[in-house]
């Protein structure tokens, strides 16, 4: 982890309820592919503590500074967790159906969303398609990977 730069005493220091304004980029540490960017695009805004970034991402922004702009590497436990051998589920043709367009086609690489009994929804990507039904993966894509994390404070609020 590298520390953040550019720290100013009067500006306002990021806490957990901040309201943001920011750039910043995830990329796989193992190859320096971008997952997701807003670096040269219109910079996102969030408020910490609302589960709008994943929560080890929002510890690393507590008290940097607007104008601060800091790089993380995360090991794989660090950013979003190992992979979990028991997110990866079975579920039945009549459980796609349920949850999808009748007479749907499913493929590996796909991503179906599912209403979970607390009214919420999650999301799995095929794996593997049958007659009887569809193995999916609920596992965080990024699940297992190292990570690299990167950040520019626009705005705290």
């Amino acid at each position: 982890m590298n520390p953040p730069d550019n720290a100013s005493a009067n500006t306002p220091l990021v806490r957990s309820d901040s309201h943001l304004t920011l750039h910043y980029r995830i990329s796989l540490a193992l190859n320096g592919a971008d997952v997701i960017s807003t670096f040269g695009d219109r910079p996102a805004t969030l408020t910490l503590g609302l589960g709008q970034m994943a929560e080890p991402l929002e510890q690393r922004l507590l008290g940097m500074s607007e104008g601060q702009s800091a790089v993380f590497d995360l090991a794989a436990e660090e950013g979003f967790g190992p992979r979990n051998p028991a997110l990866l589920q079975r579920v039945s043709r009549s459980m796609l159906e349920a949850n999808g367009a009748p007479d749907a086609t499913y493929h590996p690489g796909d991503l179906l969303d599912f209403a979970a009994p607390d009214g919420g929804r999650f999301a799995g990507v095929v794996k593997e398609v049958d007659d009887t039904g569809a193995l999916l993966d609920f596992n965080h894509p990024l699940a297992g990977q190292p990570i690299r994390f990167e950040v520019s404070i626009l705005g705290v609020l």
